[in-house]
């Protein structure tokens, strides 16, 4: 699943166990956190949740409760310090995100781009254009980048210190469809570092 690559890139990048926040969007990049929270806690992490928009079509509350069940904390809201975290895990906008970013993300996103902690972003750093990278304003230059699939063409643009893929569950007709080279994956590992 998209969630545990999420946790596996992040887990790989921020040995250190200790807090991280996992701010989560609505759409599938938000369920991807969701998931990821809860394999983090698994991992030996102490994540919380930042959840403003709570879709309540399936499997959002599903999702949500499942990470409730572990005692994982959820807010609504971004903390006002965040320096007690290890790492902010990007879970709000992923590939189909287009538009200009709207309220309360419009806040939340400069808050990550400017916070001192560093940024794992899953698939698609949030409010960048899938296909030409960050927009304008406070773009968001995430430390990790956990592409999902394959990398996304906006990863190009990507400096930040890791690029992990998760992906090793794309079957063969998939890969020859789209004329994916994709890189092999050690014994069983979830996610592969690639070059940047």
């Amino acid at each position: 699943s998209s969630g545990i690559n999420a946790e596996y890139g992040v887990s790989k990048s921020y040995p250190t166990r200790g807090p991280i926040l996992v701010v989560c969007g609505p759409g599938n990049n938000g369920a991807d956190g969701l998931v990821a929270a809860r394999h983090l806690v698994q991992f030996g992490y102490q994540p919380s949740i930042v959840y403003p928009k709570q879709p309540i079509k399936d499997p959002y509350p599903r999702l949500l409760h499942q990470a409730r069940g572990m005692k994982i904390p959820v807010s609504t809201e971004l903390p006002s310090d965040l320096s007690s975290y290890v790492c902010i895990l990007d879970a709000v906008f992923g590939f189909s995100f287009t538009g200009s970013i709207r309220s309360p993300f419009d806040t939340i996103i400069p808050s990550l781009a400017s916070s001192p902690v560093p940024v794992a972003s899953i698939d698609v750093p949030s409010g960048w254009n899938v296909e030409s990278g960050p927009g304008s304003g406070t773009p968001l230059h995430p430390d990790v980048l956990i592409s999902l699939t394959a990398p996304k063409l906006c990863s190009k643009e990507f400096k930040g210190r890791l690029h992990w893929l998760g992906g090793r569950f794309v079957p063969p007709d998939i890969r020859n469809k789209y004329n994916l080279t994709l890189p092999d994956y050690p014994d069983t590992e979830q996610v592969v570092l690639l070059n940047n």
